[in-house]
């Protein structure tokens, strides 16, 4: 009999997954995950769904949009990825993780007869959250896609309506290697008469989006170009208002669609999203004397924007402890920090964030000095017995570098 252990060592040591060996596990096709939810009975076709898109921001949408969604009554599906703690947190109803039951039943039901099959990581994981959501009879599913959009494995379901935060530089060897590509593989997500939501209106990308949703029939909203009122929040950063603004005109897109949502159930909802989802590690403060922050930042837009919320808090001394994995622009992401920022470059239990070593090498070039760990805990532990109680830690560079920590 399977236990839960034996089920998370199948599904992430037995199948290739981006997390692991990151491009080789991207496939140029949805032909598996569409052979797999027929298998499954083709629970995406039974479910209501919202599907989020975009370079940055779209985790903390997909949280915005369930926490308003739970607080107007409704039963909410969400998934997002990667997970922090625990593989159960890529599937939620209503701030509460899949159980180790559902997880175990459902690889161990589906193992045989998805063999011909061969499902990546993703496409278990998206094929179990799908199922899950039928099962469970949601009102309304959020759905993050994991890389890109068009070829994401998520990209099988007609949403109520599409959401895309907005488009920077990131895995570039997969979706592009200029801001047009990749705006053309996230648009890959607006789906024919559906309504599209664009968080960030940006001279490279708004002709792309427009002309795509043109020809798809489809009705395109810029958040940002609309009136929106500033509203109380409980994740922190200037960044969160501007995902407040995408979520809210998508909650207005639902409404038209027949959800019904009060101006109540919005300002509790983004008042709300850690205890509502659950949500970690967005400029998560979790002890003062000194101050340390997690922020899963981790492409050089996601690091601007950490290094502006540092600004307001007005540390004695930055100490940043950082991992950052091996396909990103480690020099636009070290350079924000300002100077004398005391560096802890890390190691991580995840294979493809660079060495610690690596790192300090990169850094040096670009005369940053650091100290090398190989672990963020051991880094972590370095800049607590260096900092005083007005300085300031801050762990960042990647998801993985934060899992490791909580």
């Amino acid at each position: 009999m399977s236990t839960y252990q034996s089920t998370l060592d199948y599904l992430f040591a037995q199948l290739p997954q981006y997390q692991k060996i990151g491009g080789k596990a991207y496939k140029a096709n949805l032909n598996n995950i569409t052979d797999i939810c027929e298998l499954l009975g083709n629970p995406h076709l039974a479910i209501k769904t919202v599907h989020v898109a975009g370079s940055n921001g779209k985790g903390s949408v997909s949280h915005m949009l369930a926490s308003i969604l739970q607080e107007a009554g409704y039963k909410v599906g969400l998934y997002t990825s990667p997970h922090l703690k625990d593989f159960r947190e890529r599937i939620k109803i209503n701030g509460i993780d899949i159980s180790e039951e559902e997880v175990v039943d459902f690889v161990s039901e589906y193992k045989e007869i998805l063999t011909d099959v061969n499902p990546s990581f993703f496409e278990w994981t998206v094929g179990l959250a799908f199922h899950y959501f039928e099962k469970k009879k949601t009102d309304i599913n959020i759905i993050e896609t994991g890389l890109g959009g068009r070829l994401d494995s998520t990209n099988i379901i007609t949403p109520e309506v599409s959401v895309i935060t907005n488009i920077s530089l990131e895995h570039t060897v997969i979706l592009g290697n200029t801001i047009e590509l990749i705006t053309k593989e996230k648009a890959g997500i607006i789906k024919k008469g559906i309504p599209v939501v664009i968080g960030k209106t940006q001279k490279e990308t708004k002709p792309i989006f427009e002309e795509i949703a043109k020809n798809l029939n489809s009705p395109i909203h810029f958040a940002d170009k609309e009136k929106s009122k500033e509203y109380k929040l409980d994740l922190v950063g200037e960044i969160q208002q501007e995902n407040a603004q995408t979520t809210v005109k998508t909650i207005n897109v639902l409404e038209s669609r027949g959800f019904h949502i009060s101006e109540k159930n919005i300002e509790e909802g983004l008042a709300n999203v850690i205890g509502n989802t659950r949500l970690l590690g967005r400029f998560q403060i979790v002890s003062k004397n000194p101050t340390i922050v997690y922020d899963t930042a981790h492409n050089p837009d996601g690091i601007k924007k950490v290094v502006s919320e540092i600004g307001k808090l007005l540390p004695n001394k930055l100490h940043v402890v950082i991992g950052i994995a091996s396909d990103k622009s480690h020099q636009k992401m070290l350079e924000p920090f300002p100077k004398g920022t005391a560096f802890y470059f890390c190691s991580s239990s995840n294979e493809r964030v660079l060495k610690g070593g690596e790192l300090t090498k990169i850094a040096s070039e670009l005369g940053i000095k650091g100290n090398t760990f190989n672990s963020v805990q051991e880094g972590l532990n370095e800049a607590k017995s260096n900092a005083i109680d007005s300085d300031l830690i801050v762990v960042t560079g990647s998801n993985f570098v934060v899992a490791d920590i909580i």
